[in-house]
């Protein structure tokens, strides 16, 4: 069975209970993304240019659109921290491209919160799934993943949302191939979260467009001409979740910046030296991050965070890069911070997984230490839950981070949307 009949399967499928609890983390999590998101003044103009329409679909910041502007709009804002959660399996972001369609779409039809998780949970699958389908080469050459595999997950959910047929939601998959795009060249400026939005966006239209008759061809996303072979995709086998769910190993992001400075920032968080005992630093990681997050001497906080170099110094000097406000310009001119960085050096390692990163801190002492670390280390579902709360609390306050939570873990819609307006 080809990876279009699969999807097409996938979407009516029943949910395991423990990958719709996961979901309702990365729902908490993805919610605080974005109403701390809906702060960056950068996307202030950007928000107000989208507001043409009134409608039920509830917008970070305060407001309401129709389900497509909400969604591209949510999508925006919540990936503008770029503090959303990751899928290493494809490298990319997939609740930031399938949560805004999903909430969006589900408000304007009156779906429950159940429905919505359920409905998520299968969007956020089917991204991963069509990232691995996809492969390494599709991301390499350029393709942002979480803008591409993310709109087909974003419109399989939107099929589920509202019922589609077989026969319907192949049509939407195969318009979303048309429409799905985003490139890294982008990394690193406000045209990044763009790339969610317009995932999350083109799930919804995609849907509708399938529901309301419109058709594309017979599988658009895999066969002749189609996205995959456009796309540089590698067409790699895939096997849709019976047991293990690919959301069950999803990745939280604990530090405000790119996934791929994660473990070498959890490495260098048990150095406990101080900084000016450091004669240098050399950084080890996989290979396909040296065009992701390499950027030696960033000129903003954008830029800082894709930058092995930078992060590596703030860390040693203290700075915390779990607080959004250090990923500033200022921070990116730091004196003290550049001297540091200075003496980092970045190699690739083709020993190393993806998700894991080996640092050696040379003292001026002759001292070596060598520390290193794997992001995919378990984590339980209560851990998890303990250290997004935590980071929840530091994005909004406590009290607004409760009653998100309660709202997550209850059974109603709106009181999940209600905590998106204004601080």
């Amino acid at each position: 069975m080809g990876i279009t009949e699969q999807l097409v399967k996938f979407a009516g499928a029943d949910v395991a209970e423990e990958a719709a609890a996961m979901m309702r983390l990365s729902l908490f999590d993805w919610a605080a993304c974005g109403i701390a998101g809906a702060q960056e003044h950068e996307f202030a103009g950007f928000r107000r240019a989208q507001m043409t329409e009134e409608g039920p679909a509830h917008i970070f910041g305060g407001d309401g659109a129709g389900a497509a502007t909400a969604a591209l709009v949510n999508g925006t804002l919540s990936h503008a921290l770029d503090y959303d959660d990751t899928h290493f399996a494809h490298i990319g972001h997939p609740s930031v491209a399938v949560l805004p369609a999903v909430i969006a779409l589900a408000e304007t039809l009156d779906i429950s919160l159940n429905d919505a998780v359920d409905a998520a949970t299968i969007g956020v699958e089917a991204s991963v799934l069509t990232g691995i389908w996809l492969g390494r080469s599709h991301y390499q050459i350029g393709y942002h993943q979480t803008a591409t595999a993310g709109a087909f997950g974003a419109t399989l959910a939107a099929a589920r949302l509202l019922g589609l047929n077989k026969h319907q939601t192949r049509h939407a998959l195969g318009l979303c191939a048309s429409m799905a795009s985003g490139i890294k060249a982008q990394f690193g400026t406000m045209a990044k979260p763009l790339n969610a939005g317009l995932a999350a966006r083109t799930g919804v239209e995609a849907a509708l467009w399938a529901q309301a008759g419109m058709t594309a061809a017979a599988d658009g996303l895999a066969g002749p001409l189609g996205f995959g072979e456009t796309h540089h995709g590698e067409g790699a086998e895939v096997k849709l979740p019976r047991k293990d769910w690919q959301i069950s190993t999803i990745s939280h992001k604990f530090h405000a910046c790119c996934h791929g400075l994660h473990a070498m920032l959890e490495a260098l968080s048990g150095a406990n030296v101080e900084a000016e005992r450091i004669a240098g630093i050399k950084i080890r990681t996989h290979p396909r991050w040296m065009s992701v997050c390499n950027i030696a001497q960033p000129k903003t906080g954008l830029e800082v965070k894709f930058s092995y170099t930078h992060t590596a110094a703030m860390t040693l000097l203290g700075h915390a890069t779990g607080a959004i406000d250090n990923f500033s310009d200022e921070i990116a001119r730091d004196a003290d911070i550049c001297a540091l960085r200075d003496k980092v050096e970045v190699a690739e390692d083709d020993s190393l997984s993806e998700t894991q990163s080996q640092v050696t801190l040379t003292l001026l002492s002759g001292e070596v230490r060598r520390l290193r670390h794997d992001l995919m280390a378990p984590i339980s579902l209560e851990e998890r839950s303990v250290k997004l709360r935590a980071k929840v609390d530091a994005l909004l306050g406590e009290a607004r981070s409760d009653t998100l939570w309660q709202a997550v873990i209850g059974t109603e819609l709106d009181a999940v949307t209600d905590c998106f307006g204004g601080a």
